[in-house]
């Protein structure tokens, strides 16, 4: 008996969606870099974002601006390990043609789009709605092209 995460699609997925999750794994594995990295870059690219002005969220002061970098930060970290998971997954189980490769990336992608976005809107900041429905996109097309492949009927 095998469960949904160890069943064998009928045929592994076209190259292209592996090679395009794998690019859409690395640029959140790089955008997650960037936050940490470069705090100042991503404190003023959010209040670009957020307020159409780089330079709004210094205003609120050296200690805000301090904490609003150290959450970035972490919050980059947590995109870095999550772009880590989903490329090894692209790269062994979803390239494999195992259908619980598939269901980690939509089920992950789910997990993260659905409680930001909520709570995105709740806020009132729709540019990251937008920002989120972006990413998610770019999960959902390859998803959508090999729900086929991964999910078709048994023979």
């Amino acid at each position: 008996m095998t469960s949904q995460f160890s069943q064998r699609a009928t045929a592994a997925p076209p190259r292209l969606w592996t090679l395009w999750l794998t690019v859409v794994s690395c640029g959140v594995m790089f955008a997650g870099l960037g936050m940490v990295f470069a705090p100042d870059l991503t404190r003023r690219g959010f209040s670009l974002l957020l307020y159409a002005d780089a330079h709004h969220l210094d205003t609120w002061g050296v200690e805000a601006g301090s904490y609003i970098s150290f959450v970035h930060a972490v919050l980059g970290a947590v995109l870095f390990g999550w772009g880590a998971a989903l490329l090894c997954v692209v790269r062994g189980a979803f390239m494999r043609g195992e259908r619980g490769g598939w269901n980690a990336i939509a089920v992950s992608a789910m997990a993260w789009f659905i409680p930001d976005t909520v709570y995105s809107l709740w806020s009132w900041v729709w540019q990251n709605a937008l920002l989120n429905l972006v990413i998610a996109l770019l999960l959902a097309i390859s998803l959508l092209a090999t729900y086929r492949t991964f999910h078709a009927p048994r023979r």
